[in-house]
């Protein structure tokens, strides 16, 4: 089986041609754009290319992302993406929590979970209660003053979509935020978790159950999958926090993008640098091929 390394940084063609002798038989470097390229290469039997990945990473330096997969199935048909530190560059509830005078403290809880420290579940109770009585309209201040679309996002969902990808938008946040953010990114569906409003206009402080979570984001890949008839190498999920971790290794490609390091370390790619066109390039797109959104 042939496989690809796609490398996104500086001068990324060149580095490739000047590392072509640490692959096994390595074809000519492809250029995809100014700072991406790819290499085909042929595996040798018993190596473990996510060690091999992590080597080339030492070996390329801070200012590269590297990729190794398969050339077979490498676009993807199937696209499940986390909102919170991945689409976007902000945690919702963590903005939320600042207009209640309580951003530090949610905040601390919500890295706590996202690092697999503590459990998603009873963290997302934990800090929803904090939020019992601020008025829904804040939800329209913290989308329109202090979300901002993650580099990259709307032109990585707008070129996976005209060639044919279902994209879903899946996070532990809520649906007040995803089906704004779902729309203005570009997404075919999304789904979260739905927080209680009392008197037509407060947060009640609640969560309806059962909590969308590491477990539903999981569900609904496969679930997805399942109704477009696909198979497993045609999906890509990724992610940054703990509850994603399911889902990333679910999927055909499973990235962590800017990842807490516990997903980084378990997840079979990772981007570390570069912004979220790289998961085009390292589908093979062409720059001249993004669309724009």
């Amino acid at each position: 089986m042939t496989y690809v390394a796609t490398l996104i940084g500086p001068n990324a063609f060149d580095a490739l041609k000047r590392a072509r002798a640490v692959f096994a038989n390595p074809g000519q470097p492809t250029a995809l754009g100014p700072d991406a390229a790819d290499l085909p290469f042929e595996p040798l039997d018993g190596v473990d290319h996510g060690k091999a990945a992590e080597t080339l990473r030492i070996a390329f330096g801070d200012s590269y992302d590297i990729v190794l997969q398969p050339v077979a199935h490498r676009r993807k048909k199937l696209f499940l993406a986390d909102m919170d530190s991945t689409m976007i560059q902000q945690e919702c509830i963590d903005e939320l929590a600042d207009y209640a005078g309580l951003k530090s403290h949610v905040a601390a809880i919500t890295e706590r979970a996202m690092r697999g420290e503590i459990a998603f579940e009873p963290a997302l109770r934990e800090r929803v209660a904090l939020l019992e009585g601020l008025p829904v309209a804040v939800i329209e201040e913290v989308l329109r003053d202090r979300i901002h679309i993650t580099a990259g996002a709307r032109a990585l969902v707008a070129t996976m979509r005209a060639n044919g990808t279902h994209t879903c938008m899946v996070s532990g946040g809520f649906t007040l935020f995803t089906d704004r953010v779902a729309a203005m990114i570009g997404f075919d569906e999304n789904r979260a978790n739905t927080l209680t409003v009392v008197d037509g206009h407060k947060l009640a402080g609640t969560v309806a159950e059962p909590i969308f979570g590491r477990d539903g984001k999981r569900a609904a890949l496969i679930e997805l999958r399942q109704e477009l008839g696909l198979a497993k190498d045609d999906t890509m999920a990724i992610g940054d926090g703990a509850n994603d971790m399911d889902m990333i290794a679910e999927a055909g490609l499973g990235v962590a993008f800017h990842a807490k390091p516990k997903v980084a370390a378990a997840a079979p790619a990772r981007i570390d640098h570069s912004d979220l066109s790289a998961l085009l390039y390292v589908q093979g797109y062409r720059q001249d091929q993004f669309v724009a959104a």
